[in-house]
This record gives C-alpha cells, structure tokens and sequence, in this order.
C-alpha cells in the first residue's frame, strides 16, 4: 500500500488543480479587482472540484505568468491569504505548488498546513524560463528546518517547457531520483499544461521506480484516465476539468463528475 492510502484515503488519486489567478507582482494581475477577485474564483473552482468528487486538490500560482524559478515574497503571502480565507471550505486533503519554486513550495506548505508539493527538485533543464538549474540536497535540509518533514514531496521529472541538458533516458531519471533524493512521487507530464503525457513514457518511469508512486502529470481526459491509472499510482488533473477543456477557464463541475465516476468505476 503506498503513502496515497494513507493521506489522500485511496489508490489510483486523482489530484484536482485549483489554478489561482494572477496576483500581487504578476504580470497580469487585475489591480482593480483585486485580490478579492482571486479569492473568488480560486473558492469557485475549489467549490466545483469538491462537489463533482475530487479525492484532493492542490492549489497554484498557475497565471503567474511567466513564472519563476525563484518566486517572489508577495507571490507566497498573496497564496497563503487565499488558502487561508478558503479553509473553511475545504474539505479533501490538498497541497501546494508555488511554480517553479521548491523552497517556496515548502515555506507555503508549512503555513497552510499542506499535505504535499509538487515541484522541480532535481535535474538541469534548457527551459522557456532560461536554463533552469536546482539543488535538492539543499531543499530538502530546508525542510527539514522548518518542520515539514511530514510534507509529501512530488517530483516532477520531466518539467514542462523544458528538456534535460543531458541526454538521459527515462528509466535513468527516474531510477537515479528515486536513490539519491528519495522522492515520494514522480510526476510524469507533457509539454504543458494540458498536453497528453505520453503513456510509454509513464510506463518506462514506473518500471524503473521500484516501489515510489508515479503520477501522470498533465492531459489526463475522460477517454484516456482509464489506460493511464492502469499504469499510473494516480493522476494531477487541471486542464480538462474547465468548461470547454480550456486551460484558462473556470471549473465546470458537470466534467468534473463524469470524469471522477470514469476512475471509480474504474477502482
């Protein structure tokens, strides 16, 4: 039985994204409406995730466009006020990603008493953000030091808009991840948001992963959930949950439940 059992309550997860609109310091924050409009929409899509059956919801900064690999102060304090004014209404186990910033990801997991992150701890990428450089052994004695040593840690191995530097396969990735860093789940994606993860890469991860959870990462659908969690631990799913299936939508709950009564059918 893997850790998903234990702090999600299920097998083959399904992880839902509540994708926070612009803030404070972001390009295209909306500074008339605030960040009272942020509040809102983040509490509709968390609203429409939990009725349509979602087993957990991980909030992020995903219009922070174009992200950080060093995430900004007002970033963090803007999140942890929008988590925050949402508690209440919370009510499956959630986690955090400050993209793309682990140490971020973990000083807001901490203050909003997140179960996991999801980030890049480990590799050297040539990226859309320029060359994209990390540190996990560093990271990970961050969190140590500030307590969140329970924070499950989901490494996401093949980062969007980016590419190893070297020319590695899959299986040495992950294999090589998985014993020098300890990671608690490989997060397998696409290009971007929303692009198919490719299924014989997903495979090719997990039989090099030994016993660590493999998530797919990214383009999860209704017709394709079903091949993928016959490989996969479990899914992130973001994209496919907005009206139309379009990235920069709201969450329309109708396709939230008819992709969550596809995966418990197929538990």
């Amino acid at each position: 039985m893997s850790w998903l059992k234990e702090v999600i309550g299920t097998e083959k997860a399904i992880i839902a994204m509540c994708h926070m609109q612009a803030m404070p310091g972001d390009p295209y924050y909306d500074r008339e409406k605030g960040m009272k409009l942020v509040i809102e929409k983040a509490k509709q899509d968390l609203e429409a995730l939990q009725e349509g059956g979602v087993d957990a919801v991980m909030f992020s900064n995903e219009f922070s466009l174009p992200y950080l690999t060093k995430v900004r102060t007002e970033t963090v304090a803007a999140m942890a006020r929008v988590i925050g004014e949402l508690q209440p209404y919370i009510s499956v186990p959630y986690g955090v990603n400050c993209l793309w910033d682990p140490v971020a990801s973990l000083d807001l997991a901490v203050a909003v008493d997140a179960k996991f992150v999801r980030e890049i701890f480990t590799g050297v990428y040539a990226s859309d953000f320029g060359l994209w450089n990390t540190n996990c052994g560093e990271v990970v004695r961050h969190q140590r030091e500030i307590g969140a040593e329970k924070v499950k840690l989901l490494f996401n191995i093949v980062p969007e808009a980016a590419k190893y530097l070297a020319d590695r396969e899959i299986e040495s990735i992950a294999k090589t991840t998985v014993f020098n860093c300890r990671p608690d789940a490989l997060c397998v994606s696409g290009a971007t948001a929303g692009s198919a993860t490719d299924p014989e890469i997903l495979r090719r991860a997990k039989s090099a992963a030994g016993d660590t959870v493999v998530l797919a990462n990214t383009g999860c659908r209704v017709d394709t959930i079903e091949k993928l969690l016959s490989i996969a631990d479990g899914a992130v799913v973001g994209t496919t949950f907005k009206y139309d299936g379009k990235f920069e939508n709201q969450t329309d709950v109708k396709r939230v439940r008819e992709f969550m009564d596809k995966v418990k059918s197929f538990r």
